[in-house]
């Protein structure tokens, strides 16, 4: 049997990790841009609808739909309180 959550949770982990990649990335051309080397700003504006855009878009969605989640059990499985 494929054990789903498993995969969808290594690939959320993924995703997180390419979008702090991203982050860094970004910061790096910025830095480099300053310095007059304007390559990998342009790189990461070529990349940024069809790839980056994306990842951010599913780790927000993915964090917005685990606490819905969360929220629903807590609501309607409430924990019985000890004494």
């Amino acid at each position: 049997m494929i054990d789903f959550k498993k995969y969808l949770d290594n690939f959320l982990l993924l995703n997180l990790f390419i979008v702090i990649f991203s982050a860094l990335f970004f910061i790096f051309s910025l830095i480099m841009e300053i310095n007059g080397k304007s390559i990998f700003l342009e790189f990461f504006r070529s990349i940024w609808e069809p790839f980056i855009l994306p990842t951010i878009t599913i780790l927000i969605s993915s964090t917005l739909v685990v606490a819905i989640i969360s929220w629903l059990k807590k609501r309607l499985l409430p924990e019985e309180e000890d004494i």
